[in-house]
């Protein structure tokens, strides 16, 4: 029997009383336990996006190259000769606080379906990953869990991981971040969409059966935590990747055959969300038999079927007359195909079990017409300057970066990813971004994952504006052209407004710098609630890039030989506040660097067009030139001297790259400078054994140990 609905568990289900209210000006009377759960899913915030719409709206999105942008499963992006790119980035955060390896691969399944139901096939993912500081007693066991769940699904299932980040600070003790990205390869003219079209055509349920793991999954994800977290393990869903890989080559054979109408991933809200967001789409209601879906499980509910989260699964409208087609198709991969509902033209969603009515709703209230909200922000106020300068030496300073975690080599983790399957992948992880070619062609695509939290909790707008600007570099570094862009915006709690304040700058600033250097925001990604006992995490709004190598041979991949120059581009530096310095000697003080985007683009294309005269490249951001510098060097096994004192050494001014060219390459690349009117000076060179930063020295070999060792000493 159907539990009494009180205050109580409406409350538990994430409904404010206004909501509740709504509710039952939309039903004319009393929910039923059914309606109330999907009522849950639909409006809280994982799903509606209630708090964010209004701003999500004023990003750019379009452009000449963009198929389709926002409010599908993926955006779709022109990549030439009839082909595109499908890409995304979401999070699975709050699962994998709970339960780390499984949180995390259910992570990277659904990312991977976001791309596939489009009819992509995926080659390549990345992940952004956010923990607590190194010494908090949980932390080792996330990092284990989850670079074990997203390496054990990503393997399993045949996706290159070409790229990603990690970091490490307090204020992610409580709840740890994971982002997951995934891009897929598609005809441009044969994309598939969710909404459903027709009248009276069957709903279709593929792929894995229904169990009870992940009931509730959405709404435990659009709230934050406290002492009852371990009671919210049963909101994690269980991942299966062999399934998935048959999932996904059952969709790409039965898209072949002309029987898809449209089709939508099971993810968030499973059953229910699916089916609302099709017929909300196609302005069309869905009818649904629950006792047509095929269950694992004895008994289960009504409710645990349309909230069950369980891995895997599909949901499609199909062409009736190719019914039987589109059956032999997935008997063949041994996946359940049924028939579990159809569409219907009254605004209306309607779902019986047991022959009798569990819910009927109209559809549209669910989606489109769900709560939106101008919710009360403030501005961040500005930081006050930075104090007086560290006083500590060049390699000391440089030692205080590579030996923690945050900027040490990150091998340890990527080694647990297969970034060979498929036998595309030219640049592996740790050399800047991932470059895979694009099968069966001579071009390339390159991703990168980027952003600096320090940067948005000090200055959201301009730490917006350097997510953007640093995934920009880390392309053109490569040679790429930079298509477009991805979001996944992780903070806390909007119904406070210094938070909501945060999450308001940060769009502010990602619009204005892909409106700037060409890159819309075509898919993306919100996470709210990221907050432990009122202590919220570091505002982190991850960009996930795309680039573009029309050729391979184009690609900047080279190492520094002996006797080469080291090329400052863009300007010398000296901004050390919110600097990777002044954090790992535990001061967060000053205003972050400035970001002059039309100093970006123009860097950024120079770097393309002159690719020729380059031998090596990469872009300055977390402890500016002597970072960059150092592991330039040690990736080609040389010595580096450099010259500056230590705000030219480590300050984080933005839009500059350091290059690696021999003298005749300097020379022309310093005339081709000048006539573009970017920056440009020689501040070193390449060659030896040591390291030499301004006055300061140590061997090569020393520094080199302390940085490839550091994040296993302190994590493995």
């Amino acid at each position: 029997m159907d539990p009494k609905i009180t205050p109580e568990l409406v409350e538990a289900h994430g409904l404010s009383p206004s909501e509740w209210d709504r509710v039952l000006d939309i039903c004319g009377r009393e929910p039923t336990w059914t309606e109330l759960g999907i009522f849950s899913a639909m409006w809280n915030e994982h799903c509606s996006y209630k708090s964010s719409k209004r701003w999500l709206r004023t990003l750019p999105t379009k452009g000449p190259q963009v198929i389709c942008g926002p409010g599908e499963n993926a955006g779709v992006v022109d990549i030439g000769d009839g082909d595109a790119v499908v890409f995304k980035m979401e999070s699975h955060n709050h699962p994998s606080y709970i339960e780390p390896f499984q949180g995390a691969a259910t992570g990277m399944g659904g990312i991977l379906r976001d791309v596939f139901t489009m009819g992509a096939r995926p080659v390549a993912a990345m992940n952004a990953l956010s923990f607590g500081g190194v010494d908090h007693p949980r932390t080792r066991t996330l990092v284990h869990g989850v670079v074990a769940g997203i390496g054990g699904y990503g393997n399993a299932f045949g996706v290159p991981t070409v790229g990603g980040e990690v970091r490490f600070d307090p204020a992610y003790d409580g709840n740890c971040l994971v982002n997951a990205f995934a891009a897929g390869i598609a005809k441009a003219d044969a994309i598939f969409y969710s909404a459903a079209s027709g009248v009276g055509r069957p709903v279709v349920y593929l792929g894995a059966k229904t169990g009870r793991d992940g009931v509730g999954g959405a709404t435990m994800a659009s709230a934050e935590f406290d002492d009852t977290i371990e009671e919210k393990r049963p909101t994690v869903q269980v991942g299966d990747p062999f399934t998935e890989k048959k999932l996904l080559e059952a969709c790409l054979e039965l898209m072949d055959t002309g029987a898809v109408i449209s089709i939508q991933d099971m993810g968030a809200a499973g059953l229910t969300c699916s089916a609302v967001e099709m017929g909300d789409k196609g302005g069309l209601g869905i009818r649904l038999d629950l006792d047509a879906v095929p269950v694992r499980e004895e008994g289960m509910t009504a409710y645990e079927m349309m909230l069950s989260e369980s891995q895997e699964r599909m949901l499609m409208v199909l062409d009736p007359a190719r019914e039987a087609e589109a059956r032999a198709v997935f008997d063949k991969w041994d996946l359940d195909f049924a028939v579990v509902g159809e569409t219907i033209a009254e605004d209306r969603f309607l779902v019986l079990h047991g022959g009798e009515v569990q819910a009927d709703l109209p559809l549209s209230t669910l989606a489109s017409s769900a709560p939106e909200y101008d919710r009360p922000w403030e501005a961040t106020p500005p930081a006050e300057p930075t104090g007086e300068l560290p006083r500590i030496g060049a390699i000391d300073a440089l030692k205080a970066l590579i030996g923690h975690p945050n900027h040490a080599r990150k091998q340890w983790v990527w080694e647990q990813y297969d970034h060979t399957v498929l036998a595309d992948t030219a640049v592996p992880p740790g050399r800047g971004a991932g470059v895979v070619r694009v099968h069966g062609s001579g071009k390339a695509l390159a991703f990168t994952a980027d952003v600096t939290p320090r940067y948005v909790l000090a200055d959201p707008v301009e730490g917006g504006r350097q997510a953007v600007a640093e995934a920009f570099r880390n392309l053109c570094a490569k040679g790429a052209t930079p298509l477009a862009a991805t979001d996944n915006l992780n903070f806390g709690n909007p119904e406070k407004p210094r938070i909501m304040g945060q999450l308001v700058g940060a769009i502010q600033g990602i619009g204005d710098a892909c409106e700037a250097l060409g890159t819309p925001i075509v898919s993306g990604n919100v996470s709210l609630y990221n907050e432990t006992d009122g202590q919220p995490i570091l505002p982190t709004p991850t960009i996930g890039m795309v680039g573009l190598l029309d050729d391979l041979g184009d690609l900047i991949d080279g190492d520094p030989r002996e006797g080469d120059l080291a090329l400052l581009l863009g300007g010398a530096g000296g901004h050390l506040g919110r600097s990777a310095l002044l954090a790992a000697l535990g001061r967060d003080e000053g205003p972050p660097p400035p970001v002059d985007l039309r100093a970006e683009r123009a860097a950024g294309e120079f770097v393309r067009e002159s690719r020729a005269l380059v031998g090596a490249c990469t872009d300055l951001s977390d402890g500016g030139l002597a970072l960059a510098a150092f592991e330039m060097a040690a990736g080609a096994g040389l010595g580096v001297r450099i010259e500056g004192d230590l705000p030219t050494l480590f300050g984080e001014d933005q839009g500059r790259y350091l290059v690696a060219a021999s003298f005749d390459q300097a020379e022309a690349l310093m005339v081709a400078a000048g006539r573009a009117g970017v920056a440009v000076e020689a501040v070193g060179g390449f060659g030896g054994a040591e390291v030499r930063l301004g006055g300061d020295a140590a061997p090569l070999a020393d520094l080199e140990a302390l940085w490839r060792g550091a994040f296993a000493k302190a994590l493995g």
